[in-house]
């Protein structure tokens, strides 16, 4: 099982930036997808941005194109979300996850995720 950890939320102003951090304390190569998803109070999780840890493959949730951008260093077992123009409705906890699939479009598809942390908070005010 993969141990995850997040960070780097916090509070912002609308149109603001942060950047995510998701670290594996240990990183299986079973592992092929890595995820960010989000969760705000009283909604259900839904997937942000997905990529593959081999390879250029990424996908955006439609709330979020343009303006998020996910990207990993595998060196350092690390995905990051890069989030600039934030807006109130971005207010949730983000928790990165991670999946081993066969196809891309599993990956992308943001079901069956391995969830390994507590998330981070990022509030827009």
């Amino acid at each position: 099982h993969v141990q995850l950890v997040e960070s780097g939320g916090g509070s912002v102003q609308t149109g603001g930036s942060l950047a995510l951090s998701c670290v594996a304390a240990k990183l299986t190569y079973s592992s092929n997808c890595m995820g960010w998803f989000r969760q705000a109070p009283g909604k259900e999780r839904e997937g942000v941005a997905a990529i593959l840890l081999r390879g250029d493959d990424t996908a955006y949730a439609d709330a979020v194109k343009g303006r998020f951008t996910i990207s990993r260093d595998n060196a350092k077992h690390a995905v990051y979300l890069q989030m600039n123009n934030l807006k109130p409705e971005d207010t949730a906890r983000y928790y990165c996850a991670s999946l081993r699939a066969t196809r891309w479009r599993d990956c992308a598809s943001y079901l069956g995720y391995n969830y390994g942390g507590q998330g981070t908070q990022v509030t827009v005010s």
